[in-house]
């Protein structure tokens, strides 16, 4: 279930809000410049779909983005569980490449979640918003926006990412170690929607 979670920035001590109502998700990021937006879900694409099937079951909407935000790139990244002895490998390699907190000095970082899920922590204005990103989520964080991403320690997901510059990925790290003192993934996904 799509969550957020905001905290004062000096530590999780304090829950400021908790919602897993997206058009309150929706309102609370909108402020600070972020997009949450949530898409109709294809069924019929599965989890480990090629990336050719996912960009054909969501054309439409990755047609209406790219128009509206001229984007230039489009692609597909995955990572699910897998049989083979390496994956345990590279699944820890992705997850360090986005742990430590980063902008990005020339693009947005927008994601659409076609299955699966991953936590992107936003600070912003004082504050750390952890968005729970599942199916059918689309976040778009703006270019200059520090913020890290946790995929878990047994990442499964698919996601449709839109670049407005040709290198795609390209991240400034801040040298902060704020993500040290957050929840990571593995416990906010296990976490109650809303307070008690």
């Amino acid at each position: 279930m799509t969550l957020l979670i905001t905290w004062p920035d000096t530590g999780p001590e304090t829950e400021l809000r908790r919602t897993s109502d997206p058009a309150e998700i929706q309102a609370a990021l909108a402020p600070v410049g972020v997009r949450f937006e949530r898409w109709p879900v294809r069924d019929d694409v599965p989890a480990d779909a090629e990336a050719g099937e996912v960009l054909a079951a969501y054309r439409n909407d990755v047609e209406r983005l790219t128009a509206q935000e001229s984007f230039t790139t489009v692609d597909v990244v995955s990572l699910h569980p897998a049989d083979d002895p390496d994956w345990p490998v590279r699944a820890a390699a992705a997850r360090e490449k986005f742990l430590r907190e980063h902008t990005h000095d020339d693009d947005d970082e927008v994601r659409f979640f076609v299955s699966g899920s991953g936590v992107f922590y936003l600070h912003v204005d004082g504050e750390v918003h952890a968005v729970l990103c599942e199916k059918g989520d689309l976040l778009g964080v703006p270019r200059g926006t520090a913020h890290w991403f946790d995929m878990g320690t047994r990442p499964s997901f698919t996601a449709i990412r839109f670049f407005h510059e040709e290198e795609g990925w390209v991240g400034s790290f801040t040298g902060s170690p704020i993500a040290a003192r957050f929840p990571d993934f593995d416990t906010i996904s296990t976490e109650p929607a809303v307070c008690p």
